[in-house]
């Protein structure tokens, strides 16, 4: 992990000298001089090591290293200034103390911040749709948000069993508040009785997250199925409509059981 830190410093129409320079020789009316700080971050923070380079004219002259607690010259422009600020105790103990001042100091302030050791699990969910209505196929989008680091696991099963054809991941995207999100695609051909299950594992979860999904009836089997409950009610409507008149026109028939009376003579 690191934390670098970067001083850029551009001066225009200036006659100052180049570290190294000899016989009064003037610098060019326009130069850059680059600084460039950096913090690395071992076994966690078991070790940490602090990394300052000088830059001139997009080439590095000089670079102090905290492993070795001296400024080392990678030029012979930098060998100069090198020889001068190893001299210089005080300068010297400075760039060695900022293993502490630097690199701790930012590694606190990131930490404040909740960048370092951040958690934040993921929210999943499910989602079906037909790209082609005639085709036999279903996409299955699962969707993982809201989750930090970036490093996740997504997978689908199916009946309990890992699918590995039809299935297509998308990049982690930035959400803009440190958070980001993924999709993973599965294209099958469902069946009732299926069961379909998005598996996500991230370091912020004790467990998996596992949302499972089943596919139902077509709306055009539900249009059918209640079509035909329909019209089996209307059907045995007219029967008994039709049983009712018939049996009520038969002569002498009495509504409500039994042949009709004799009268007496």
């Amino acid at each position: 992990m690191a934390f670098p830190g970067v001083l850029l410093l551009l001066l225009m129409g200036a006659l100052a000298r180049i570290p190294g320079s000899e016989g009064g020789k003037e610098t060019p009316a326009h130069f850059l001089y680059q600084t460039k700080s950096e913090c690395r971050f071992f076994n966690g923070t078991q070790r940490v090591r602090f990394l300052d380079w000088d830059i001139y004219d997009r080439q590095e002259i000089v670079r102090f290293d905290s492993d070795r607690g001296k400024f080392v010259a990678i030029t012979e422009l930098g060998k100069a200034a090198a020889a001068n600020w190893n001299s210089d105790k005080v300068y010297l103990q400075s760039r060695k103390a900022a293993v502490d001042s630097f690199c701790w100091y930012n590694y606190g302030v990131a930490q404040s911040h909740s960048v370092v050791g951040r958690r934040a699990k993921p929210s999943v969910t499910i989602s079906p749709t037909k790209m082609d209505p005639t085709s036999p196929n279903t996409i299955l989008l699962c969707t993982a948000t809201g989750f930090y680091p970036v490093e996740i696991e997504v997978q689908w099963l199916k009946n309990g069993r890992p699918e590995k054809e039809g299935v297509a991941f998308g990049e982690e995207l930035q959400n803009g508040d440190w958070t980001y999100q993924l999709q993973v695609m599965l294209e099958t051909q469902t069946q009732r009785g299926d069961v379909y299950t998005c598996k996500v594992e991230h370091a912020s979860l004790e467990a998996p997250i596992t949302v499972q999904w089943e596919p139902r009836s077509s709306s055009s089997a539900r249009s059918k199925l209640w079509t035909g409950i329909m019209g089996a009610v209307i059907g045995v409507a007219f029967l008994a409509v039709g049983l009712f008149s018939y049996l009520k026109s038969k002569k002498g028939y009495r509504w409500g059981g039994g042949p009709p009376e004799s009268s007496s003579p």
